[in-house]
C-alpha cells in the first residue's frame, strides 16, 4: 500500500466530523501522497509541499478548479459517478480506496441508521463457529467486538481473557481496544506496528460505511484520546479491507506461528465477520497448533 502524508492529528474530542470534512480529510491525504513527477506532471521552480496542489489535482480529473476545491472544503455533497470516477483515477486509488470514496462523497447512498446498541451474534456464525473445532476461529462485529469465538481461537488470541467474556455486551472484548491498550495482546503480535495500521485502515473503510453508528464514533474517539499511535494511524487517512493474509504471532505458550487468516463477510449481519485461522500443511506453525489443541 502507498505511503500516505503525514499531517497533525484532529482533535480527538471530534471523532465524528464525517461525512463531509472526512472526505476532505481523504482527499487532501491522498493528493499529498503523489508527486508531480508520478502523474507525469512538469514542474518549474521550488514547491513548498512535495504533494499534488489542488489545481494539479482538478487538472488531472477533467474537472474544475472551483468544484474540487467545494469538494474538499465539504460544500458539494452527493458527488456523481463521473466525479467520483475521475478523481480515483487522478489518485490512483487502489479499490479499497475507490470503495472508501464513493462511501465518503456520497453519503446519502452510505448512510444507515443504527441504534447504539450492541450488536447480536449470527446464530449460524455461531454453530458454524462451533463446528469447527480443529480450526483456530473468531466473530468480529462492525465495531471489532468479539462476538463469538471457539475454543481454540480463544486460546490463540486472547487466552489471557475470560472465554465467556464475549457473550456478556458488559463485558465483550474490542479487538482494537486489546490491539492498542492491552499488552497482552501487543506482545502476540510479532510486527504489531503492521498489524495496528492494517486494523486503522480497515476501521477507516467501516466507518464511512457507517456514519451513524454513535457507539462506533465513540470508540474512535475513545481510542484517539488513549492511544497517541491510533490517533496518528488514524490521521493518516489509508483504506484497506483485512480480508486474507498472514499473522506473525509470538503466543506466550507454544511460541512463534506463522498463520494464514481468512476473514469472510457474512450477509445480513450488517458487517460481521468470521476470522479463520489455517497453518501450513507439515510446518511448525501446524505442530505447534496441535500442541494448542491438546492443552488442557
Amino acid at each position: 500500500m502507498r505511503a500516505s502524508a503525514q499531517h497533525t492529528p484532529r482533535d480527538p474530542a471530534e471523532p465524528s466530523r464525517q461525512p463531509a470534512n472526512e472526505l476532505g480529510d481523504f482527499l487532501r491525504t491522498r493528493r499529498a501522497a503523489l508527486t508531480p513527477a508520478e502523474v507525469g506532471l512538469t514542474t518549474w521552480g521550488t514547491r513548498r509541499v512535495p504533494g499534488l496542489r489542488r489545481e494539479e489535482l482538478a487538472q488531472l480529473a477533467g474537472i474544475s478548479i472551483n468544484y474540487y476545491i467545494r469538494l474538499e472544503q465539504g460544500q458539494s455533497a452527493n458527488a456523481g459517478d463521473s466525479i467520483i470516477e475521475a478523481l480515483a483515477r487522478a489518485l490512483r486509488l487502489a479499490e479499497d480506496e475507490r470503495a472508501h470514496l464513493y462511501a465518503l462523497a456520497r453519503p446519502a447512498a452510505a448512510r444507515r441508521a443504527r441504534s447504539a446498541r450492541p450488536e447480536t451474534p449470527s446464530p449460524g456464525a455461531v454453530r458454524l463457529l462451533e463446528s469447527m473445532r480443529d480450526v483456530p476461529a473468531v466473530l468480529l462485529g462492525r465495531r471489532n467486538d468479539f462476538l463469538a469465538w471457539n475454543p481454540l481461537g480463544h486460546a490463540l488470541i486472547a487466552s489471557h481473557l475470560d472465554p465467556d467474556s464475549p457473550a456478556d455486551p458488559a463485558r465483550r472484548p474490542n479487538q482494537m481496544r486489546l490491539l492498542f491498550l492491552d499488552p497482552h495482546t501487543r506482545e502476540l503480535y510479532r510486527r504489531w506496528s503492521d498489524e495496528a495500521a492494517l486494523a486503522v485502515s480497515s476501521l477507516r473503510y467501516t466507518a464511512a460505511d457507517y456514519p451513524d453508528d454513535r457507539l462506533l464514533a465513540e470508540l474512535i474517539g475513545d481510542l484517539s484520546i488513549r492511544s497517541p499511535e491510533f490517533a496518528t494511524l488514524w490521521a493518516r487517512h489509508d483504506v484497506r479491507l483485512c480480508s486474507r493474509g498472514t499473522k506473525l504471532l509470538h503466543h506466550p505458550e507454544i511460541g512463534d506461528l506463522e498463520l494464514h487468516y481468512e476473514a469472510m463477510q457474512l450477509p445480513d449481519t450488517h458487517g460481521q465477520r468470521l476470522f479463520t485461522y489455517t497453518a501450513e500443511a507439515g510446518s511448525p506453525s501446524e505442530d505447534a497448533l496441535t500442541l494448542l489443541r491438546r492443552r488442557p
